[in-house]
């Protein structure tokens, strides 16, 4: 089955990028020594949008239909 790439994610798609931004202030955060709740925070954060790409891009390459909670 051909895929139809113009549905995927490219690395300079505004979610992706929010992504890893997220993901480096949260790791700028653990290096500046923050900690607790606001750390834990940062990192769900970037979890989250993590997870947003990743549902994202398996849902364009036909992969399961994304399941409610």
């Amino acid at each position: 089955m051909k895929r139809d790439l113009s549905k995927v994610l490219m690395s300079d798609h505004p979610l992706y990028t929010e992504a890893v931004e997220a993901l480096k202030v949260y790791h700028q955060a653990q290096a500046d020594g923050v900690g607790g709740a606001e750390l834990e925070r940062l990192k769900l954060m970037a979890e989250h949008r993590f997870q947003a790409v990743t549902d994202y891009q398996l849902q364009a390459f036909g992969g399961p239909a994304e399941q409610g909670h």
